[in-house]
């Protein structure tokens, strides 16, 4: 990663994320400069991807869906598991990001697809085993919707991932870490800027939609913020069978 692509990208943060628009306007707006680079510099920010993958336990013949998939990048984590499924699709809103993943996918063909849709509504041919949310749902407006439209694509058992960065509730549940000042305010002003919005409810919702088998909260390093760790979480649960 070169130090020019890099200011690049942070001059696109620096901007923000504008205001008007349709969410899918919004998104290529933003993200449209700085698509050709987007993962060189977000492998040092968006933690806890590859672990998500490695953890979603899927035998040969699955079909997966990534919402809010962007460059298909988190593909790649799956490995040589990756051929042996029976269809993964990548669905994301962003052009510039889907040309990226576009790219990439054209090395797996019969198996992955890329779909310009949007998380809140598409919907696959058949149910599938798996649908995971990487560094998505704070990206989604009405996330809720989201997440419910995972449910109705997944079969009776089917898994639901998510990992994304962490909002702490200002009461904290036994099942959460005791929030802090910075956690609950300084972070979700920081990444409100670039559109980003963390929310307290994220995982109480995913807690109470399936049945839970991994839920983690951590906080992984910011490039070029030295010293300070934005936190994230790591969630895994079960579409209940009725």
């Amino acid at each position: 990663m070169s130090l020019l692509a890099d200011a690049r990208t942070l001059l696109q943060l620096a901007r923000g994320h504008r205001a008007y628009g349709s969410h899918a306007e919004r998104l290529q707006a933003f993200y449209g400069p700085q698509a050709a680079h987007y993962d060189a510099f977000r492998e040092r920010l968006l933690h806890g991807r590859e672990d998500l993958i490695h953890r979603l336990a899927l035998p040969p013949g699955s079909r997966v869906i990534e919402l809010g998939g962007g460059t298909a990048r988190n593909l790649e984590y799956f490995g040589e598991r990756l051929s042996s499924f029976a269809r993964v699709e990548v669905v994301d809103l962003c052009p510039a990001l889907l040309e990226q993943a576009r790219r990439r996918c054209a090395r797996w063909p019969g198996v992955a697809a890329v779909v310009e849709g949007d998380a809140t509504t598409y919907r696959p041919a058949q149910p599938v085993d798996c649908v995971y949310f990487s560094y998505a749902l704070t990206m989604i407006p009405d996330w809720r919707a989201a997440v419910d439209n995972a449910l109705r694509m997944l079969r009776p058992g089917g898994l639901l991932g998510a990992v994304d960065f962490y909002a702490a509730p200002r009461a904290a549940r036994e099942d959460f870490k005791r929030p802090d000042k910075l956690v609950r305010g300084f972070w979700p002003r920081w990444f409100r800027h670039d559109g980003v919005h963390l929310d307290p409810r994220h995982l109480p919702y995913l807690l109470e939609r399936t049945e839970p088998m991994c839920c983690e909260q951590r906080r992984g390093p910011v490039p070029y913020l030295p010293g300070l760790r934005t936190p994230y979480f790591l969630y895994i649960g079960r579409k209940p069978a009725v």
